[in-house]
C-alpha cells in the first residue's frame, strides 16, 4: 500500500513562491491552526486538489500533540531548518498562562530569528515568540480575551486587541480565531499575488478578505469609533470580567488613573458613568445567554454577573423595557414564525442601550 503523501513530502518536490514552517504545540486551538493552513492549501493549487505548487508549508513538532478540543495530531517533522522558509508560525493554544516553555522552542525561534525568518504568532502563539525574548519593545496582536494575562506576563510589549492582525515586518501577530485565514490570505496576497488569495477566498465561501485593522468582534460594537484609548481599554476590561464585576477604584487602578478621572472621560466619550455603562453590558450579555442557552433566569443572572435574579430583573426592565422571561418567549416565537426558523439566532448581540427602552 502506498504511503499518504504528507506535507513534508510536497514541500520537498519545488521552491514554492509562500513557504510557511508551522510549529503546532500541546493543547493549540484548532480554529486558527486550520484556518491558517486550509487558506494556503486552497491558494497552492486549482481545484482545491491541496498539491503544494504555489505556497509550501510544513507541519513541525516534537511527537504527538493534542488540541484544546481533543483532536490529535502527528506533526510531519522535527523542527527543520528556518532558513528554508520565509515564516515560521507558532499555533499556540490554552497553555498560555504557563510562564515557561520547552528549551527546544526558545533555542528554535531564536536561531529562526537570526537567521532572518519572519516570525508568526497564531493566537497565543505569540506568548511563546514572547517567551523566546523576541518581542520586547515591539506591538503585538492578541484576543481580547487574553490581553490582560499578556501585559501581566510581558509588560515591555505593546498589546493590541482592538484588530485582528498587525503586521509589523518581521513579527506579524494574529488574534487568532477566525482572523487566521485573514492573516494567511494577507501573506498568499504579498507572495503569490490577488488572484491566489482570492481563488482561496471563493474555495471558503467568504464574500472579502478583512484588513489587519478589522476590529475583534466584541459585544461593545460601539467602542469602534471610540477615540479615547483609556475607554477602549476600560470597556475592554469590563467585558472580561462580566461574570464577576469589578469596582470602579479597581478598574481606574488598572487604567492607572483615578476612578475621577475616568469617569470624567466615560462622560466625554459616552455620556454616562463608567458605573452604568458597564451594567448595560452584564445586562446586554444577559440577554445574549437568554436566546443563545436554555439556562434558567437565574443562572444567567448569575453569568452576567447579577447577585440574584431580582436584580438582573430590574435592570433587564429598564434597558429592554420587559422581563427576562417574555424577551426571551418574544424572540423564540419570533425566530419559530420566521422563514428557515429554528436555525438559531446569529451571533450578534441583542441590540438596546442604556435606558433606550428597547
Amino acid at each position: 500500500m502506498k504511503r499518504p503523501e504528507t506535507s513534508l513530502d510536497a514541500f520537498h518536490e519545488g521552491r514554492q513562491k509562500l513557504r510557511v514552517g508551522i510549529l503546532v504545540l500541546d493543547n493549540f486551538t484548532l480554529n486558527a491552526f486550520s484556518g491558517f493552513i486550509d487558506a494556503l492549501r486552497l491558494a497552492a493549487d486549482t481545484g482545491g486538489r491541496s498539491r503544494q505548487i504555489e505556497c509550501g508549508w510544513v507541519i513541525m513538532g516534537h511527537g504527538p500533540v493534542r488540541a484544546s478540543c481533543g483532536l490529535s495530531i502527528t506533526p510531519d517533522a522535527e523542527p527543520m531548518d528556518p532558513g528554508r522558509f520565509d515564516y515560521i508560525a507558532v499555533a499556540g493554544g490554552n497553555d498560555y498562562p504557563q510562564r515557561a516553555q520547552p528549551a527546544w522552542l526558545t533555542r528554535y525561534l531564536q536561531q529562526a530569528d537570526a537567521a532572518g525568518v519572519r516570525l508568526v504568532g497564531l493566537c497565543t502563539g505569540t506568548f511563546n515568540i514572547a517567551r523566546a525574548g523576541l518581542m520586547e519593545g515591539r506591538t503585538a496582536c492578541v484576543h481580547w480575551n487574553v490581553h490582560d494575562e499578556f501585559r501581566s506576563q510581558f509588560p515591555n510589549v505593546r498589546a493590541l486587541s482592538d484588530r485582528i492582525f498587525f503586521d509589523a515586518g518581521d513579527r506579524i501577530t494574529c488574534a487568532g480565531s477566525t482572523g487566521a485565514p485573514d492573516l494567511a490570505l494577507h501573506l498568499i496576497g504579498r507572495h503569490c499575488g490577488p488572484e491566489r488569495a482570492q481563488q482561496s477566498l471563493r474555495h471558503m465561501v467568504l464574500s472579502n478578505q478583512r484588513d489587519a485593522s478589522f476590529p475583534q468582534a466584541q459585544f461593545a460594537e460601539e467602542t469602534r469609533s471610540l477615540r479615547d484609548s483609556v475607554v477602549r481599554r476600560a470597556i475592554l476590561i469590563m467585558e472580561q470580567t462580566l461574570d464577576a464585576p469589578i469596582s470602579l477604584e479597581d478598574l481606574a487602578s488598572r487604567l492607572g488613573i483615578s476612578p475621577r478621572h475616568l469617569s470624567r472621560r466615560f462622560t466625554e466619550s459616552l455620556g454616562q458613568s463608567p458605573s452604568r455603562y458597564y451594567r448595560f453590558l452584564r445586562v446586554r450579555y444577559g440577554a445574549w445567554r437568554l436566546v443563545h442557552s436554555t439556562e434558567r433566569v437565574s443562572e444567567v443572572a448569575t453569568e452576567a454577573g447579577f447577585s440574584d435574579a431580582s436584580h438582573f430583573l430590574r435592570e433587564f426592565k429598564q434597558v429592554y423595557g420587559t422581563t427576562p422571561a417574555r424577551y426571551r418567549k418574544a424572540l423564540d416565537g419570533a425566530r419559530r414564525g420566521a422563514p428557515g426558523g429554528g436555525q438559531g439566532g446569529g451571533g450578534s448581540a441583542p441590540a438596546g442601550g442604556p435606558g433606550s427602552g428597547r
